[in-house]
């Protein structure tokens, strides 16, 4: 049984099987808990019977020095699971526990004895890893992201998963993109937006990130005209929260080309159209917005206030790649 089964099948907690499975023969179960285990063996037929006098007989599974035993099918759905809890982790920007929960899997796994179920859940892993450290940014960070995601990428390429491969691609030229390499990157997702191992959507991303990259570059004529065409295919793909996220990108290209009008009217429509419901959205609109107030005398003040706010969520949740960004306008405002 998976993890979750047999959890039902006696009707305890899942994180009490995982703690068994975690402590293996160090477990020490409470006697209402034994007496639940008791009964369950005596209540199996005759064959899981058998097949229990042989586990005892065999002892405890053989461990890698320093680890745990490799994943077996029967933990493949509670893999699964955690990758999905991990999903909402870095959603929340919960790196803690995301990364508790990798390091079960990955710490755990012997990819050689792993079969493709176990090495696509691997593989996932490693992306997810790649992500938490690509959000918390650092320049050690994103070196390590790097790694995680070319890692992943041959083993997707292994497995014949196209489309996985292709996303990662499209993280690895994001990674790209925040080290500073705006050229290489713009190339890259222009590469990208014609790839038709990409989803409709993931193509409308990489077109908008070219105008983000060029945007830094200090392009934004052309930036401009390249982030509409994606606003217009996220209106198309209705993608509200997508489109959002393209009027605050042209909100920050009009500031950059001189035209605050319109660079405020773009903001006001992504604040009130957004949910940004994450603290990494809620720090990037906030951004953009002070960014735009700081930027006319008239509002500056305002806009350090906005700063400021922007500021505290990002240091509250360890959001070390937007505390540069944060740095990086303050910066520029004190030079102009």
């Amino acid at each position: 049984m998976s993890v979750r089964a047999y959890a039902a099948h006696l009707g305890v907690a899942i994180r009490t099987v995982s703690k068994w499975e975690k402590l293996g023969t160090a477990t020490c179960p409470w006697p209402d808990t034994q007496a639940i285990l008791d009964t369950a063996l005596v209540r199996a037929d005759a064959a899981a019977q058998s097949r229990f006098e042989q586990l005892l007989a065999q002892g405890p599974p053989e461990r890698r020095p320093g680890g745990a035993a490799s994943p077996t099918l029967a933990d493949h759905e509670t893999w699964a699971e955690d990758l999905e809890r991990i999903v909402v982790c870095l959603d929340r920007q919960d790196f803690a526990f995301a990364a508790t929960l990798l390091e079960r899997w990955l710490g755990r796994a012997q990819p050689r004895e792993l079969d493709d179920r176990g090495l696509y859940l691997y593989g996932r892993s490693l992306v997810l890893s790649g992500d938490l450290r690509r959000l918390q940014g650092t320049l050690q960070d994103l070196m390590t992201a790097r790694r995680l995601y070319c890692d992943a990428h041959s083993l997707f390429t292994e497995l014949g998963i196209p489309r996985r491969a292709a996303q990662i691609e499209l993280s690895l030229a994001v990674v790209s993109e925040m080290a500073g390499h705006l050229s290489a990157a713009a190339a890259r997702y222009q590469q990208l937006t014609d790839d038709e191992r990409l989803a409709p959507a993931d193509r409308a991303r990489a077109l908008l990130w070219i105008g983000t990259a060029l945007a830094k570059d200090g392009r934004n004529a052309f930036a401009i005209q390249v982030m509409r065409q994606a606003a217009e295919r996220f209106e198309e793909l209705n993608e509200p929260e997508e489109w959002a996220t393209a009027q605050q990108k042209l909100a920050l290209a009009h500031r950059g080309a001189g035209d605050l009008t319109r660079a405020l009217a773009y903001i006001d429509t992504a604040r009130s159209n957004g949910r940004f419901e994450t603290p990494l959205q809620r720090v990037q609109i906030e951004t953009a917005h002070a960014h735009v107030l700081l930027t006319d005398p008239a509002t500056r003040s305002g806009g350090h206030v906005v700063l400021d706010r922007a500021s505290d969520i990002a240091a509250r949740y360890g959001l070390k790649h937007q505390l540069r960004s944060i740095k990086t306008v303050r910066t520029s405002e004190e030079n102009t």
